[in-house]
């Protein structure tokens, strides 16, 4: 059973950066990694996704906030530049099996750390 857990969130003012990061219980490296995130009121949507060196990210984020991993570590972590308020919300680390933009098709969360960007 994988279990994560995400820590680095915080408060930054927009145009900041911040890096989360997630460390997982088993060998991140045989899955896919995913963040998602949640605002008040809102779904859970998908932000990027890595496996092995292959990452795809959403629309509304691609350019300005990277993921990557760390295999020693069993560590995926989440760069985001130039943040806005709208990437306000709470972000989850996420296993699946394959690389997947779905919430439904992953099989371990983690208990999700909170980003506030104010204007």
């Amino acid at each position: 059973q994988v279990q994560l857990e995400e820590s680095g969130g915080g408060s930054v003012q927009a145009g900041g950066s911040l890096r989360i990061s997630c460390v997982s219980s088993g060998r991140s490296r045989n899955y896919a990694m995913g963040w998602f995130r949640q605002a008040p009121g809102k779904e859970r949507e998908f932000v990027a996704v890595i496996m092995w060196s292959s990452a795809t990210y959403a629309e509304s984020v691609q350019g300005r906030f990277t993921i990557s991993t760390d295999s020693a570590e069993n560590r995926v972590y989440l760069q985001m530049n130039s943040l806005k308020p709208e990437d306000s919300a709470v972000y989850y680390c996420a296993a699946a099996s394959f690389l997947t933009r779905r919430p439904d098709q992953y099989f371990a969360w983690g208990q999700g750390t909170q980003v506030t960007v104010s204007s």
